[in-house]
């Protein structure tokens, strides 16, 4: 978990990850107005990437578009 709390009061996330490929990937994400929106989005776009069941309805229909 990489979360971060900017000098202008917003949070971002720095995220690792390997994509379908198998390629180390890195991905970044500002403007959130506190942690846990950070942690949430996170957590979402973790199982999007591992393709859980456990993802949200958004999450899968942005992926299968």
């Amino acid at each position: 978990m990489a979360i971060y709390k900017n000098d202008n009061g917003t949070w971002y996330v720095m995220i690792r990850y390997q994509d379908w490929t198998g390629a180390r990937k890195q991905k970044c994400k500002r403007g959130f107005s506190t942690r846990k929106e950070a942690a949430d989005w996170e957590l979402q776009f973790k199982l999007q990437k591992k393709a859980s069941v456990d993802m949200t309805m958004e999450s899968f229909c942005t992926m299968y578009e």
